[in-house]
């Protein structure tokens, strides 16, 4: 059975395990409908040109995750934040663990998505923002709608400062051998609110492993979001990550995406500006090697006057890896005194790394400045031959450059830690010790 087919027939026996109301079981049918019209994203989709499912959609996956397995916190804490203290909603193979979270509903809430769409207590907040932000007619967000359950639900009331970040991670163990999990996300960050959110999926052994994945923002007036993603899986595990982000009036909202490793990661990244003087930043860094492969596909929609963006993206590509950036900005006709940047640089390390990069530009207004460029090249010989003429060894030399050409995207990061560890991160994916920390 195809996996399309698999997925349809599994749908009534989803529903069935579920305890939600009205309104969400009509999004789950509509959303289905969707799927079942469109279903997978080809490489005939404009948007899908050089990214094929492919390889990853003609696999029997399992559907229904099983029971907690129990896993050891010493298997887990490397990849913790456990420098500091931070809350956070961990999943085992699609299943909450509590005993590795940290939740909380003292002045905020981070919890669980299902509590919220089951409990009369957030049915306000669900009617508001659930299913509002995310584009109803995309293929891969209808699938993930109509399967959603579980994930992390996080409600920042106005004026409150999270006082720590909040981690939302995802563990498969292979205990199943080939998974399927479409966790969901929904953050709502009131007026005057700020928050910091760490967001990572990570498989610990070798196994078939796809996650898609949506998460719904709301930033609202004065707010301030900070949201960090690191990609960092073995190679047999595929993310698809589509993330959309709604902005009110004076609201800043970051999205840094780290991606470093898995067979095959999609990022869809959405912003749409509700209100005047918004700042929207958008930051990638990728490091791939092998046959890795790795989307960024990103839309800013500036639909009112007097907002920014900022888009800056850069990858470095060796061995047969693969690098895709198709990056949109669009400016409505009344978003006059728009200024908008978007940037891609990269850096093809080996012969057979490849990198397809469109960044444009669909401009309505007239009293705007909007920019974009794309370079792609390889280290440049001079600059290598100079560090080499000073006694640095050919392999830390084009590492040094390698890390100079990725710092800018490293300094932003506004989490000393997370900072610190990435720095490693790189240095590890280089195969260097860089002889310096940050």
């Amino acid at each position: 059975m195809e996996l399309k087919e698999k997925l349809l027939d599994s749908h009534l026996a989803f529903e069935e395990q579920s305890e939600v109301n009205e309104t969400i079981q009509n999004f789950r049918s509509k959303a289905l409908r969707i799927f079942e019209e469109k279903g997978f994203p080809t490489k005939k989709v404009e948007s899908w040109k050089y990214t094929s499912l492919a390889p990853i959609v003609n696999k029997d996956y399992a559907l229904f995750p099983k029971t907690d397995s129990g896993i050891e916190l010493k298997t887990v804490k490397p990849y913790f934040l456990y420098d500091i203290d931070t809350y956070k909603v961990v999943f085992i193979d699609g299943v909450f663990s509590p005993f590795l979270s940290e939740t909380t509903h003292d002045g905020l809430d981070v919890c669980l998505l299902s509590a919220a769409l089951s409990k009369p207590k957030y049915k306000p907040i669900i009617e508001k923002y659930y299913n509002k932000a995310a584009i109803k007619d995309e293929s891969l967000t209808a699938l993930n709608t109509a399967f959603a359950k579980e994930g992390a639900y996080v409600y920042i009331p106005k004026s409150k400062v999270s006082e720590k970040p909040i981690e939302i991670i995802h563990f498969s163990t292979g205990e199943q051998k080939a998974l399927w999990l479409q966790p969901r996300n929904l953050i709502v960050v009131e007026e005057n609110a700020q928050v910091q959110i760490i967001e990572r999926h990570q498989s610990i052994c070798e196994h078939d492993m796809v996650t898609n994945t949506v998460t719904e923002i709301y930033a609202h007036k004065d707010s301030f979001v900070d949201y960090y993603k690191i990609q960092n899986d073995l190679d047999s595990a595929s993310l698809i990550d589509n993330t959309y982000i709604v902005q009110e009036k004076n609201s800043h909202a970051s999205v840094h995406t780290f991606s470093f490793g898995g067979k095959l990661i999609r990022n869809n990244l959405n912003y749409f500006h509700k209100g005047e003087n918004i700042m929207s930043t958008l930051k990638g860094l990728t490091i791939l090697k092998g046959k890795q492969h790795v989307d960024h596909n990103t839309l800013v929609n500036h639909s009112k006057p007097n907002c920014n963006s900022h888009q800056d993206y850069k990858g470095i590509y060796s061995e047969e890896s693969k690098g895709v950036f198709n990056g949109k900005i669009f400016v409505d006709k009344i978003a006059q005194k728009t200024n908008a940047f978007q940037q891609s640089n990269n850096i093809l390390i080996d012969n057979k790394a490849t990198i397809n990069s469109k960044p444009q530009l669909e401009i309505f207004a007239d009293d705007v400045k909007c920019s974009h460029g794309c370079t792609i090249g390889q280290l440049d010989e001079d600059t290598l031959f100079y560090l080499r003429s000073r006694g640095i060894p050919r392999k830390e030399a084009k590492a040094l450059l390698t890390y100079a050409f990725a710092n800018n995207i490293l300094q932003s990061v506004k989490i000393n830690v997370l900072k610190k560890r990435i720095n490693g991160q790189i240095a590890e994916k280089l195969g260097v010790n860089l002889g310096f920390d940050l």
